[in-house]
């Protein structure tokens, strides 16, 4: 029967023109984000396996340069599935990176760059509300935040109280800043 359904789904994508890549190269990678009850831990490796979607710079608030630089990436197949449909597929697995920022002055004027990483922010797509007895998932969405000493545990309690007030200005695409991810661009 799995056969059948995989043979369906390239006959489809190859008459619609329709690329289907895998936002995560098996069940078993996104067993070792997400647990059996939706606790999620850091991907292992993840900026030498992800694509590299943007950043982003946080202004200072007085000054020059920036206060924080936000790294994103995104599990592999996320970017070419986005931009097919237009829809974070289940299982994509974002990654942001957050860095406290040293601003110096240099030839090219004043730079702000990365310096001392605070943590993570991950986000794992889950359309189907996998786990609906757990306050991180909701929304489409797997959210957490992970202090930088601790990839395995997120401080994250409540994704509502948490991590949404953050998002609600991107809630129009999913939750998502997609305007600063050249790859997600058609």
């Amino acid at each position: 029967m799995k056969s059948h359904l995989i043979a369906s789904a390239l006959l489809i994508a190859a008459v619609t023109g329709i690329t289907i890549v895998p936002a995560i190269a098996d069940d078993a990678s996104l067993q070792t984000i997400v647990d059996k009850d939706g606790n999620m831990r850091m991907p292992d490796n993840y900026r030498a396996r992800f694509q590299f979607l943007g950043a982003w710079a946080i202004a200072a608030e007085s000054g020059q340069g920036s206060k924080q630089m936000h790294i994103v990436y995104a599990s592999p197949g996320t970017a070419d599935q986005y931009r097919a449909t237009g829809q974070f597929p289940d299982g994509a697995v974002l990654v942001k990176e957050v860095y406290e920022t040293s601003t110096e002055d240099m030839a090219t004027g004043t730079v702000s760059r990365e310096s001392t990483l605070k943590g993570w922010f991950l986000m794992v797509r889950d359309s189907k509300h996998s786990f609906p007895k757990n306050k991180l998932w909701g929304d489409g969405w797997g959210w957490s935040w992970f202090d930088a000493g601790d990839p395995t545990k997120t401080t994250s309690t409540d994704y509502v109280s948490d991590c949404k007030s953050c998002h609600i200005p991107a809630s129009s695409t999913d939750w998502i800043y997609i305007q600063g991810y050249p790859p997600l661009s058609k």
